[in-house]
């Protein structure tokens, strides 16, 4: 199996870039290669202008979809120790660290040791790590697996404010809501091969789907058989109707008052998950022509 073929990237400078795809794709494998544990049968990888090599790396956060912290080690040890491990200074390290801790609401566990915390607060331990020695680029590999909700927003903010301090970040996951709230471009990969790449506006202007939200009241629902519907979707008290090729919002209207009284009803862009499906289902298309 070929796991990744002929990827071209260019991320740019100081932006968030969303590496997407279903799983097997070859997003883990191409991260991979970049962090040089996979080596690519062809091709060149550089960070700003300067081939991938141990100097280059120390540059580099990487959090890895694989988990892996010292459990025996006290919270604040453990962020100390890798951040010396990237070329900090101990006391430095020992700062940051104490920093960082305060910054995820875990100053109070700076003298536990890793394996008292939760799934999620190990996490949070390794998101520290990844940004404690300000690197370059930072690669994140599903930060928000494992998260509640509260925590997920937590790291969003705060990947979002370490891009305005100019660090780069190649964001990779499957949570496509979250990939769309905070990347500036995104890249869709599906068989080792690259689909869309693109910024937002671009990537919408080249899927120029269409589709409507409604909600009705006392919970309505849509008419069975709609036509000019190719994807419906409920999600809290909404519908989410994807229009067929050549369907109108304004031809669906009067179908859809007739289920009902209407509270809401409003034209959308597409949705991330809507170019996605479609990227996919035109990539299989030419590959089966």
């Amino acid at each position: 199996t070929r796991a990744v073929i002929d990827v071209n990237l260019a991320i740019p400078r100081g932006s968030i870039y969303g590496f997407l795809g279903p799983n097997g794709a070859g997003k883990t494998t191409t991260i991979r290669t970049i962090m040089n544990i996979i080596l690519p049968d062809t091709g060149e990888i550089q960070l700003a202008g300067r081939p991938i090599d141990s100097a280059t790396l120390d540059q580099v956060g990487y959090l890895p979809e694989e988990r892996g912290l010292y459990r025996k080690m006290k919270c604040l040890d453990q962020l100390a120790y890798l951040g010396q491990l990237k070329g900090m200074g101990r006391k430095d390290a020992i700062q940051k660290a104490d920093q960082w801790l305060e910054r995820l609401d875990l100053g109070e566990w700076r003298d536990r040791k890793v394996d008292a915390l939760s799934k999620g607060m190990q996490q949070k331990i390794q998101f520290a790590a990844t940004f404690i020695f300000e690197p370059d680029l930072v690669i994140l590999d599903e930060v928000f697996s494992g998260l509640d909700p509260l925590n997920i927003e937590l790291l969003r903010d705060m990947i979002l404010e370490e891009k305005q301090k100019g660090t780069t970040i190649l964001f990779s996951t499957h949570m496509l809501a979250e990939a769309e709230k905070i990347c500036d471009s995104i890249c869709l990969i599906e068989g080792g091969r690259v689909i869309v790449d693109g910024t937002m506006d671009q990537v919408r202007t080249d899927f120029p789907l269409k589709s409507v939200q409604v909600a009705w009241k006392g919970g309505g629902k849509p008419p069975e058989n709609l036509q000019g519907i190719s994807h419906q979707e409920f999600e809290e008290g909404v519908w989410r109707l994807t229009l067929s090729e050549g369907a109108s919002p304004q031809a669906l209207l009067p179908k859809l008052m007739a289920a009902g009284e209407i509270t809401l009803f409003s034209a959308n862009r597409p949705t991330l998950n809507e170019i996605f499906l479609e990227a996919v289902a035109r990539q299989r298309q030419e590959v089966q022509s």
